[in-house]
């Protein structure tokens, strides 16, 4: 099976609907900023009813901008998860404000934990394991909180290219998981080849971590968006292989789809009902609407939106 999925766009008939992407599809969640949810006009016109929404939270980004998003999805019936990044949250006090906002104003009772991508802490907080410590979510009553989870692993964390650091924050998360109310859940950052993704997620489940997977996928792009895109995040092997793809000037200019790295991580997902990979989560690098679109046309009714 091709590792990427380059093509001309369809205009002709309908497509058929894989049955093992439908399933796999079902729940997927989506990853929207202030900036760009304000270019959608009605998300009902494009997601699937309550699928949940997280917000994004660029350094910089207003806390009033955030909420402010979040109250919209929540009032057109999206549960809403917020980022929480731990490194751009100056202390505990700056915390429990967000926390009571999100709550009071907007409803919000699912957060996202992260370390966040700026170099410099702002202030007392590094990790998302410390943003979990100070109970904070639990009193205000989460239900969900997610962190984050590394496929190909993180050199913000682990700097000499191994995965021990990543590891040892799992198994700490996963110890967490037990006693805290809230349902946990990994939120990956995006792949682009399966099979390492499938040996990931199954060494996490052998090594005793089962904290349900939603794996991050990216949604269709131009190539170079995509590796725009790759090299912030600090996306590894799959920028090798996007790079590889950029030299070769016919497909530089063909627009990048999801559908064979869904397509294979959902037939394994057939065949093994176990596994522990349970949502798919979409980054819309190539645009909100565009990556619904993507989502309808493969994913059956698991993808009709509530506007349909």
């Amino acid at each position: 099976m091709a590792l990427l999925n380059f093509k001309k766009r369809d205009t002709g008939a309908a497509q058929t609907v894989n049955p093992q992407v439908e399933a796999f599809l079902q729940d997927y969640s989506i990853e929207v900023m202030p900036r760009t949810a304000e270019k959608v006009e009605n998300f009902r016109d494009l997601l699937p009813a309550g699928t949940r929404v997280y917000i994004a939270h660029i350094e910089g980004t207003p806390i009033e901008d955030m909420v402010a998003t979040a109250k919209r999805l929540n009032a057109e019936g999206f549960p809403v998860m917020p980022h929480f990044p731990a490194r751009i949250i100056k202390d505990e006090a700056t915390l429990a404000d967000w926390i009571a906002r999100y709550r009071g104003e907007a409803d919000v009772k699912q957060a996202l934990m992260l370390a966040g991508g700026v170099a410099k802490p702002h202030g007392d907080f590094h990790s998302s394991m410390q943003l979990l410590e100070t109970g904070l979510f639990d009193k205000a009553g989460f239900t969900s909180l997610h962190v984050a989870g590394h496929p190909e692993g993180n050199k913000d964390i682990d700097p000499d290219g191994s995965t021990k650091n990543v590891f040892e924050a799992l198994q700490w998360k996963q110890k967490f998981s037990e006693r805290t109310d809230a349902k946990m859940a990994l939120a990956t950052q995006f792949a682009f080849e399966a099979k390492p993704i499938i040996q990931w997620a199954n060494g996490l489940k052998a090594a005793g971590i089962d904290l349900p997977i939603h794996i991050g996928i990216a949604g269709p792009a131009k190539l170079q968006t995509l590796i725009k895109f790759a090299i912030a995040c600090g996306v590894g092997p799959s920028l090798k292989v996007l790079q590889k793809r950029a030299m070769d000037v016919s497909k530089l200019l063909l627009p990048y789809e999801p559908t064979d790295v869904v397509a294979e991580l959902a037939a394994y997902k057939a065949e093994n009902p176990d596994f522990n990979i349970t949502n798919v989560h979409f980054f819309p690098l190539g645009g909100i609407k565009t990556n619904a679109t993507w989502a309808i046309n493969n994913g059956g009714a698991s993808a009709k939106p509530v506007n349909s």
